[in-house]
């Protein structure tokens, strides 16, 4: 059994947008310790912060884009 994560981009506009939802292994939520940055679809973000929702039973992280403009 994992956890819920639910990964947000924040658009450059200040708007959130959801890249990814999906139940993660306790190995790789013991990864984020190490990690600064996260790659979806072959996309790289910087993680910025997370979220424990407890209500929702979920981990929100919140990330933005590596790419220079």
């Amino acid at each position: 059994m994992g956890t819920r994560v639910i990964i947000y981009e924040k658009l450059e506009s200040g708007e959130l947008s959801k890249l990814d939802e999906r139940t993660w292994t306790e190995n790789l939520l013991r990864s984020l310790e190490h990690a600064n940055y996260i790659t979806i679809n072959k996309t790289e973000y910087e993680m910025v912060e997370g979220r424990l929702n407890i209500d929702e039973e979920v981990l929100e992280i919140l990330v933005i884009s590596s790419k220079k403009p």
